[in-house]
């Protein structure tokens, strides 16, 4: 059981500045921060879930299995993550591309302590509750002790040249005019070696900058998740299951009249359109595997939203499942995303793993969290830098839809836009 108590905050957003700070003391931290961005789907502004009472990590082997397991005996909230190489685990696929990173497949944790913001009231959830510690560390909160930051330069490299990136553009291509795929997202990545950063600087600076509805910070040890995803993976809501894949992206301008005609050119835009609509096809076909019958339907089709850095096309297909389904079962039957593998998906997945240079790992995996009543939420890890302490490791990737429309140039310089945040925080 779990001691639950309510206060008040008078400054939402200098409090979630204070909470993260505060954090940092612990091994396992997970802050997700919707920034306000005006949504359908939501629980809450802001949680931290920190201290783990108990966990799991795992490679990919079993994982979804050991995860089911897991959760069914906690019954209790978890945070965690989904790599994207658990694709080796719902199929038979392999990754053998380079990793700098070395995070696990699979982590989960069971918080000691959960904080989450609505407006101005908090809510703090304590396990095993020690005499007064909930009103300690809220005055610890409120009271931080001052942060100290060295900024280091940060030399990044790219993995793929620009020419490279061009070939191999070109040879997706191949795939799609023999009609092996469809689309697919191709993805390329940035690093850095012998680097020093402070995480939650870098993440607020990313935040920032950025404002998205699903951020997220997360810490294992010495794994850092710095994500300013504007992106939802998989939402349940009872027995409802809400899908809402990104495909389609447009530059935004200082000029007002410039932004509202890039807004409606990525609106009309017949390539970025038929990107979206055959992620949506493909996320039909997989909530289906659990859904019940008939019960799968879209419910906005290529909307245009506007975040702080690009114009994004976000589709919602919803799915209703019985009661005795596991959630477990829901996230299975669906990863990875549609948004960020391609169709036909196994085609598309063995074609990216031959053309990309790295193993994406938490790089288009999904972070998010179970309630103890099933439910629960994952974002898409993109917009996101990934940074490994003990190795000094800083990586983020970007990547783009290649469908028969793709023009390799175009697909490249929009991924140098989507890479525009990370640059800016980093350097």
């Amino acid at each position: 059981m779990r001691t639950v108590i309510s206060k008040k905050i008078e400054n939402p957003e200098v409090f979630k500045s204070q909470l993260l700070h505060w954090s940092q003391q612990f091994r396992e931290i997970i802050f997700l921060d919707s920034n306000d961005y005006p949504q359908k789907y939501s629980s809450f502004d802001s949680a931290l879930a920190v201290d783990a009472f108990t966990a799991i990590k795992t490679d990919y082997l079993n994982a979804f299995d050991d995860l089911k397991q897991y959760q069914q005996q906690t019954k209790d909230w978890l945070f965690g993550y989904l790599s994207y190489d658990l694709k080796n685990d719902t199929e038979k696929l392999h990754s053998n591309n380079f990793d700098g990173l070395h995070f696990p497949d699979l982590f989960f944790f069971q918080p000691k302590k959960l904080f989450f913001l609505n407006g101005n009231e908090l809510e703090m959830h304590y396990l095993y509750l020690c005499d007064d510690e909930i009103e300690s560390d809220f005055e610890e909160i409120q009271n931080p002790r001052p942060a100290t930051h060295n900024p280091q330069p940060t030399i990044i490299k790219q993995r793929i040249s620009q020419g490279s990136y061009l070939s191999k553009v070109r040879s997706m291509l191949e795939h799609i005019h023999r009609g092996d795929i469809y689309e697919a997202n191709f993805c390329m990545e940035f690093y850095a070696e012998n680097a020093t950063i402070d995480p939650s600087d870098i993440y607020q600076k990313l935040n920032s900058i950025s404002k998205p509805p699903f951020a997220t910070f997360f810490k294992n040890n010495q794994h850092y998740l710095l994500c300013a995803s504007p992106e939802r993976y998989l939402r349940k809501e009872g027995n409802k299951i809400i899908s809402q894949p990104i495909k389609g992206t447009a530059k935004r301008f200082g000029d007002p009249i410039l932004d509202e005609n890039s807004k409606k050119e990525l609106e009309q835009n017949p390539k970025e359109r038929s990107e979206n609509i055959m992620i949506v096809d493909l996320v039909r076909n997989d909530l289906s595997h659990t859904a019940t019958k008939g019960s799968v339907e879209v419910e906005e089709l290529c909307g245009v939203y506007t975040f702080k850095q690009v114009h994004q096309m976000i589709s919602t297909v919803i799915s209703n499942v019985e009661s005795t389904t596991s959630p477990i079962d829901n996230l299975q039957t669906t990863f990875p995303m549609g948004s960020m593998t391609g169709a036909p998906k196994i085609s598309a997945m063995k074609i990216i793993e031959e053309l990309e240079e790295t193993k994406r790992g938490l790089y288009s995996g999904a972070v998010g969290y179970f309630t103890p009543t099933h439910d629960f939420d994952f974002n898409v890890v993109i917009r996101s830098i990934l940074y490994n302490a003990t190795e000094n490791y800083v990586s983020f990737s970007v990547g783009s839809a290649i469908t028969a429309q793709s023009i390799a140039e175009l697909e490249y310089d929009e991924c140098l836009l989507k890479a525009k945040a990370m640059f800016e925080v980093l350097q």
